[in-house]
This record gives structure tokens, C-alpha cells and sequence, in this order.
């Protein structure tokens, strides 16, 4: 993590008079207010591998995409960042090379360095993928690799593809080398902290046994909390919502950038998620151009975050439109353009 744009950023956030397009945040407004009802054992400690009944929730909508899971084969992990360090360790040796293209999601970075890997632009020489089926951070575009190494699947934003479509998981094509990783994250509330991981056959044990070393379990209360929602809303109307409500953010983004961004602004639209990511064709270095933003009243995600250790290239960021107001986008792209 780079702490110094995470101070700047901290600072713009306590600032009303910014407007962040930063931190791929989901809409506030879709958060669900349902009552949450926790029973006593919830304030007791629970399994390593998580409750049963959130876990068979989980193997039930894999299936329903077509992977032969069983609720014994996943592990409910605190969010979708502690099931990329539990995957991170046991896929990778130290010194491993692992591809994760262009630009990618920063915390899978810093789980790849904690494990002693070497997270690379290229595919080659590398005897692990870091993927994001579907759905891919920063781009916001879909992405159905093909598994012909060990993969780490990253499924946090897969059931919110603007079109509805949902593809099969990576795991359904090969379980062996498949690392799969989903979340509620993005979809229903981050403040749960509830994600999942289900390794390769035969790796069960030392993720359960090395989950146990760090936390001994995820909270019995966010899964009490998240399994109360499940049982009092409708979870796949609930995505719905969502999706819509992405796809009218990116629209209006997308409207504001043609409007505004100059000609040397490279960007695609977002086929889902929260974001767009767009290359600018600067050199100038990452802190100028997110001090230029702040000045202007906006703030972003500076392209180095996102790019592994050794790439180097022009200026870059990602314009998260997921938590914005829709009245405040076009002002804030507009600030942004001309800061820029």
C-alpha cells in the first residue's frame, strides 16, 4: 500500500467540498436497511471454515452456475481480501512469478508481495494466474480466461455485469488449479466482512488450518448478520437493483468524459462494476497529477496503485462512478478534465 496516497486520500475524504471518484465504493443508497435479527450463539465463537448455512448458500448459487461444489469445500473467510492472502500463500512459493496483466486490483498486490511472489505485466514465465472472471478491477471489462495454469479467481464484481449475464465459474472448468474467491462485498455491504474461498481438492485442510492460525474464524456475528438479510430480502432482486443502478452511473460518466476529457484520454466503456480506467498519455508522475485533482476538488485512484512493481508507464487512474451522486458526476469530471 502506498500510505502517502492513502494519507492525501483520508484528508479529501474528511473534505465535503471534494468530490471523490475514488475508492470504488458501493452506492450508500443501496445498502440494505432490512432488520437484522442475531441469535445468542451468534455472540459465541463458531467453526473455522464458517457456518454451515452461509457455506451451503454459497455452494448452491456455484452450482446453479454449473461447478460441482460442496458446502464442505468452502471456507467463509473475513471478506474477499483474507481469501486472496489464504489463496496467495498457498499457491505461490516465495519468489513465484505470477501474471496479473496491465493493471489490476490493488489488494491483490499487496497480497502477492506478502507471500514473496512476483506479481508480472506478462503471461510468460509465469506458473500462476491472478485473474477476475467476468468482471474485471480497474476496467470494468469482462474477461473469460482460459485456466491453463494455476489460477486465482477473483470473482468480487461477477454478478454485476450490466447485461445481467453471468458466466460459469472458472472452478466449474477445472477444479484442480482453480483458486476461487467471491465476496458480498460489492453486491450487498462491505461492512459484513464476508467473503469465501474453495481451493483445489486436497488443499482443504491447510487453508482451514492456516485460517485458524491467523483468526481462528470469520465473525459469527457478520454471518449471522449477513445469513438475517439473506432470509429477509430478495438476494438476486437486491443484484438487480444494483446492476441498474451501475449501469445509469456509468452512463452518465461516460457522458460527462465525451463531453469534457481531451482527446488524449483513452478509456472503454465499463461492460460492470464501479469504474472506468482511463490512460492519459502524461508522464507527469502519479502524486502531481492526484494533487492537481485535489486542488480542483476531486479526487482519484492514481494509475500506480493498481500496476505491478515493475511496469512503468504513462499516467493512469481509475474513476470510480459507483458511489457518486449522479447530479455530481459531470461537475466532477468536468474539474478533473481541466485540472488535468
Amino acid at each position: 500500500m502506498d500510505h502517502t496516497i492513502e494519507a492525501i486520500q483520508k484528508r479529501a475524504a474528511a473534505d465535503p467540498r471534494v468530490i471523490s471518484l475514488a475508492g470504488g465504493l458501493p452506492d450508500p443508497l443501496l445498502l440494505p436497511t432490512a432488520p437484522i435479527t442475531i441469535p445468542r450463539d451468534a455472540l459465541q465463537y463458531g467453526w473455522v471454515e464458517g457456518e454451515r448455512a452461509l457455506r451451503a448458500w454459497v455452494a448452491s448459487r456455484l452450482r446453479a452456475r454449473g461447478a460441482s461444489i460442496d458446502p464442505d469445500e468452502v471456507v467463509i473467510t473475513a471478506g474477499a481480501q483474507q481469501a486472496l492472502a489464504l489463496a496467495a500463500s498457498g499457491a505461490l512459493a516465495r519468489g513465484a512469478r505470477i501474471s496479473v496483466g496491465d493493471a489490476t486490483y490493488p489488494g491483490a498486490l499487496e497480497a502477492f508481495q506478502h507471500a514473496g511472489a512476483i506479481a508480472c505485466a506478462s503471461s510468460s514465465s509465469c506458473d500462476v494466474a491472478y485473474v477476475m472472471p467476468t468482471v474485471a478491477n480497474p476496467t470494468g471489462q469482462v474477461c473469460v480466461p482460459a485456466v491453463d495454469v494455476v489460477t486465482i479467481a477473483d470473482e468480487a464484481y461477477a454478478e454485476l455485469r450490466f447485461d445481467g449475464t453471468i458466466d460459469p465459474p472458472l472452478c466449474a472448468r477445472d477444479r484442480d488449479r482453480v483458486w476461487h474467491i467471491g465476496t458480498v462485498s460489492k453486491t450487498l455491504s462491505p461492512g459484513l466482512r464476508i467473503g469465501w474461498l474453495v481451493p483445489p481438492p486436497g488443499r482443504l485442510a491447510e487453508v482451514i488450518d492456516r485460517k485458524h492460525a491467523l483468526d481462528l474464524q470469520a465473525s459469527s456475528l457478520g454471518q449471522a448478520a449477513l445469513l438475517s438479510l439473506l432470509a429477509s430480502i430478495d438476494y438476486d432482486a437486491h443484484v438487480a437493483r444494483a446492476r441498474s443502478s451501475y449501469a445509469r452511473r456509468a452512463d452518465a460518466a461516460l457522458t460527462a468524459l465525451r463531453a469534457h476529457a481531451p482527446p488524449s484520454w483513452r478509456y472503454e466503456a465499463p461492460r460492470g462494476g464501479f469504474s472506468i480506467w482511463i490512460e492519459t498519455g502524461r508522464t507527469d508522475d502519479d502524486l502531481t497529477c492526484l494533487h492537481r485533482a485535489l486542488a480542483a476538488g476531486v479526487t482519484i485512484d492514481p494509475g500506480c496503485l493498481f500496476r505491478p512493481p515493475s511496469l512503468r508507464a504513462p499516467f493512469a487512474f481509475r474513476l470510480s462512478f459507483s458511489s457518486v451522486p449522479l447530479a455530481d458526476l459531470a461537475p466532477a469530471i468536468a474539474r478533473l478534465a481541466r485540472a488535468l
